[in-house]
C-alpha cells in the first residue's frame, strides 16, 4: 500500500521541466522556423537602417568639409565621390549589394572600411558590456532568490524597491550623476575614478595597465549595471514565487529535507529558466543600451562610434554599426527562443 507522499512523488517528478527530453526532428523545425523568421527580419532591417538614416538632416559633405574653403565643384566631386549624387534606388541596391557581401562600405569620415573600424571598437565594448552583464546576472540572481524565498521580508522590500527605482532612472542622467559624484568630485567627496576613455594618456604597462583599464570602467559599469540588474532581480523573484507554490516543493519538505536545500536543489533551478532566457535575449539590447553609456564616458567602443558617426552624418558607418547591434539582438532572441524551447517541456507542448 502506497503512502499519500509516494503517490504524490511520481506526478511531482513528471512536472520537472528537464524529465521530457525533446525529440531532434522536433527541435530541428523548431529551430529552422525561428531562423527563418530572423533571417526576415534582418532583410527588413536592411531596409529601414538604409532609409531612415537618410532621413536624418544634414549634409554629410559639408560637414566634413567645415573649416575647409572648398568650391561648390569640389563639393560636388566629393559627393560623386563617396556616391551620394547617385538616385536613391540606386544606392539602395548599391547598398544591399555591398552588405550581402559583408562589405559595410567605407566612413566618410575617417576614409577607412568599416569593418576594420568596427574591428577597433568592438573590443572595448565587449569588455565593458560583458563585464556588466556577469555582474548584472548574478547580482540580479542572487536578490531575485533571496527576495523571492522570503517574500516579505525587509530584504525583499528593500531590494526590489531600490532595483525599480534604478530601473526607471533615465540612463545619462544617472551616468551624469555618477561621474559629478565620483569622477569631477562635490563639495567634501574627491573625484575617487577617473571618467574618460579606457585608459590614461600615460597608461603603464604590464599588471598596472590592467588596474588602470579596470579604474576606467568602474564607472561606466556601474551605471551599465544599475540600469539592468532588476531585469533579472524582478523575473527571478517572480519565477521562484511561482516555484514555491508548487506540489514538489510542499513534498520536498514534507520529506524532512532542509529548507536551504530545497531552495537550492529544487526551487531555484526551475526558477532560472526564464532568466536564462532573458540573458539571451538581453544580450543583443545591452549592446544597443551602451551607446548612452560609452558616449557620456567617452568609452572607445561601438556606442561611441555610432554617436560620431550620427553627428558628421557618416551614413556608411550608421548603417554598418546600427545593423551590426541590430542583428545582434536578432540572433539573440531567437537563441533563447530556442533555448527555452529545448528546456521548457511546457513550451513545446503548448
Amino acid at each position: 500500500m502506497t503512502t499519500p507522499l509516494e503517490a504524490a512523488e511520481p506526478a511531482v517528478q513528471a512536472a520537472g521541466p528537464g524529465d521530457e527530453r525533446p525529440t531532434s526532428r522536433g527541435t530541428l523545425q523548431y529551430a529552422l522556423s525561428k531562423a527563418g523568421g530572423a533571417l526576415f527580419s534582418i532583410a527588413m532591417v536592411i531596409v529601414g537602417t538604409f532609409f531612415v538614416f537618410r532621413l536624418l538632416p544634414g549634409d554629410p559633405v559639408r560637414n566634413l568639409a567645415q573649416g575647409r574653403n572648398m568650391t561648390p565643384a569640389q563639393l560636388d566631386l566629393e559627393r560623386h565621390r563617396l556616391g551620394l549624387d547617385m538616385p536613391l534606388p540606386d544606392q539602395f541596391l548599391d547598398f544591399v549589394g555591398r552588405t550581402l557581401r559583408l562589405d559595410l562600405g567605407t566612413s566618410y569620415e575617417y576614409k577607412r572600411p568599416v569593418l576594420d573600424l568596427i574591428g577597433e571598437r568592438i573590443g572595448p565594448t565587449l569588455l565593458l558590456v560583458g563585464t556588466g552583464l556577469v555582474i548584472a546576472v548574478s547580482l540580479g540572481i542572487w536578490q531575485g532568490t533571496r527576495a523571492g524565498w522570503r517574500r516579505g521580508s525587509r530584504f525583499d522590500r528593500f531590494s526590489t524597491g531600490t532595483s525599480l527605482v534604478l530601473w526607471s532612472v533615465p540612463t545619462f542622467w544617472l551616468g551624469l550623476l555618477l561621474m559629478m559624484v565620483f569622477g569631477v568630485g562635490i563639495g567634501p567627496i574627491p573625484g575617487i575614478f577617473p571618467f574618460r576613455g579606457s585608459e590614461s594618456v600615460d597608461a603603464p604597462d604590464g599588471f598596472a595597465y590592467v588596474l588602470d583599464v579596470a579604474s576606467h570602467m568602474v564607472l561606466p559599469c556601474l551605471t551599465l549595471v544599475a540600469v539592468v540588474y532588476a531585469q533579472y532581480l524582478l523575473v527571478m523573484r517572480s519565477s521562484l514565487l511561482e516555484e514555491v507554490s508548487q506540489d514538489y516543493v510542499t513534498v520536498a519538505r514534507a520529506k524532512g529535507l532542509r529548507d536551504d536545500e530545497v531552495r537550492r536543489r529544487h526551487a531555484v533551478p526551475n526558477a532560472l529558466l526564464p532568466t536564462v532566457t532573458l540573458v539571451f535575449m538581453r544580450v543583443g539590447f545591452v549592446v544597443g543600451g551602451a551607446v548612452t553609456v560609452e558616449t557620456i564616458y567617452t568609452w572607445p567602443g561601438l556606442g561611441q562610434l555610432f554617436y560620431e558617426a550620427i553627428a558628421v552624418p557618416d551614413f556608411t558607418l550608421m548603417q554598418g554599426t546600427f545593423l551590426l547591434i541590430t542583428v545582434a539582438v536578432i540572433v539573440m532572441n531567437t537563441l533563447a527562443d530556442v533555448v527555452y524551447h529545448v528546456l521548457d517541456p511546457r513550451v513545446r507542448s503548448a
